[in-house]
């Protein structure tokens, strides 16, 4: 096989993160005190939350000041009189708990341990995403994982790529491969660092922008054989 260096995302990609994040928002908000109407809170959460993480990417707010700021103004938004940063550290700690694997998940990181190396690289925060892995069943195939935490830029942040690449053993750019969900950090990064890239698109969206994958899967199935059909083109 051409590739033996693995760089996985892990939300949407290996976790069902959709799944997790809205059982542990509404865990979060019953342990504040609200029962009633938590679907359309999220509702106000999820445009607020995607814009503070976008934001994080760019390099415009920290990750310390959006996990609490993304409560504090869905909060404000809502008319609720709650503490935001109690309900960061409450959502915080139930995601940690609540994990949902994506089908396939185990199998393929099995697979390619075993004949290279798998990293996961995420734009998450570093204790709850090394909680997340530890209990999922995947830890035991997975040699390392670089988080935006940890080093201080996010994903698609060229410098973030290379920080990843040396945690893992020594490999060429061409030996590596990104997979991920997310056309504008995952595969754009990939991009401008210079290695392939699997785009995992389960929903089948059309690719309006600048990021080229090298490849797309609709399925984590579909992965191995088609890395193994590369090799060989």
């Amino acid at each position: 096989m051409k590739h033996t260096l693995f760089l996985f995302d892990l939300d949407d990609t290996l976790l069902d993160f959709k799944a997790s994040e809205n059982l542990s928002f509404v865990r979060t908000m019953q342990a504040l005190g609200v029962a009633d109407a938590t679907e359309a809170l999220f509702g106000h959460y999820q445009p607020i939350n995607v814009a503070l993480w976008r934001a994080f990417e760019q390099g415009t707010v920290t990750q310390h000041f959006l996990k609490v700021e993304r409560f504090r103004q869905t909060f404000l938004a809502a008319g609720l009189v709650l503490d935001p940063e109690l309900a960061s550290r409450l959502y915080l700690e139930s995601l940690s708990d609540t994990v949902v694997l994506i089908d396939g998940a185990i199998e393929l990181c099995a697979s390619l341990a075993a004949i290279g190396e798998v990293g996961i690289i995420t734009n998450g925060v570093e204790t709850i995403q090394n909680r997340r892995i530890a209990s999922s069943g995947l830890q035991q195939h997975i040699s390392f994982v670089a988080t935006s935490e940890a080093y201080g830029h996010a994903k698609p942040d060229v410098r973030f790529f290379d920080y990843a690449m040396r945690m893992a053993r020594p490999v060429s750019k061409d030996q590596a491969i990104m997979i991920g969900d997310r056309l504008d950090a995952d595969i754009l990064g990939a991009n401008r660092y210079g290695i392939d890239s699997c785009w995992f698109n389960p929903q089948q969206m059309a690719n309006t922008s600048l990021a080229v994958p090298t490849f797309e899967v609709a399925s984590l199935h579909q992965i191995a054989t088609t890395l193994k059909n590369l090799a060989m083109a």
